[in-house]
């Protein structure tokens, strides 16, 4: 094992690590009272993948139930094919959600269009759908979270594409962008400072200023001075944080929540979850 493998098993397994010590102190504290509809209707929903536990994650079909449930808010995830296009998926290859194999990013709009989405392994007549084609499926209904899925060296140019969708639809008051990754958020604020940015995390170390968002790096306010919210796995944020970020005019939103049991009283903005519909 060389040092850079060396060095990434030792961040994953304190990430490991970590997010399970947050797991189990939940665990041990007292259950909530159950939450009344008056506590749900201070959050705005987000559909995670459309509403994944209504459908079939990231498709029209499954968008069309979120927004019947309800949701404030659609999230999609976004990948660039080989002929520059934006596809809807979650995933970097089209294995799991389709009847086909292989990256979004060597494959033609043409090619993925022949794919068939599958639900328990079986092929169904749904299709990954464009960016756009999401775009007008919400029209003005809802809002529009779109996660930009980048690694180093992927996608080049992938934040232009989904900014020219997001004009040529003219929903720049509804559209909110997030990602893990720091250098999509950077360059989306390059290219139009209005775009309502989010930035997504894991987890930050209580006490420290240090979040992981797929590696560890230094929490600073400064920094994300162009973030609007910061988007959370619901189990690892620390008491005190949302109502630091709150007084410096950020939101907090958790991820990924199913149902509203143990959010009861909890000061956070939004609800990113696979079930609007338990939310309304």
């Amino acid at each position: 094992m060389n040092i850079t493998m060396k060095k990434t098993a030792v961040c994953l397994a304190a990430a490991v690590a970590a997010v399970a010590a947050y797991t189990a102190i939940s665990l041990f504290r007292n259950t909530p009272a159950a939450t009344t509809d008056m506590e749900k209707s201070k959050y705005r929903i987000v559909a995670h993948r459309g509403g994944a536990g209504l459908g079939a994650e990231n498709t029209i079909e499954c968008i069309e139930r979120g927004l019947a449930a309800g949701a404030d808010a659609i999230e999609v995830d976004v990948h660039l094919t080989a002929d520059g296009e934006v596809v809807v998926c979650h995933d970097a290859t089209v294995d799991r959600t389709t009847d086909g194999e292989g990256r979004i990013d060597e494959m033609t709009l043409d090619r993925i269009r022949r794919l068939h989405v599958t639900v328990d392994g079986k092929a169904t007549e749904m299709r990954l759908p464009t960016l756009a084609e999401v775009f007008e499926c919400v029209g003005d209904r809802a809002g529009l979270l779109i996660e930009i899925k980048r690694r180093k060296g992927e996608y080049e140019g992938i934040e232009a594409k989904v900014l020219e969708l997001i004009r040529r639809y003219g929903a720049t008051e509804r559209v909110a962008v997030q990602s893990f990754n720091d250098t999509v958020l950077e360059r989306m604020h390059e290219l139009d400072p209005t775009i309502r940015l989010e930035k997504l995390v894991v987890f930050k170390l209580a006490g420290l200023p240090v979040i992981f968002d797929g590696g560890f790096s230094r929490f600073d306010l400064e920094k994300y001075r162009y973030v609007s919210s910061f988007n959370f796995y619901y189990r690892a944020v620390p008491r005190s944080l949302p109502e630091q970020l709150h007084r410096s005019g950020r939101e907090v939103k958790v991820w990924t929540v199913e149902g509203p049991e143990g959010i009861a009283g909890k000061p956070y903005d939004g609800i990113i979850t696979n079930r609007p519909d338990l939310w309304r």
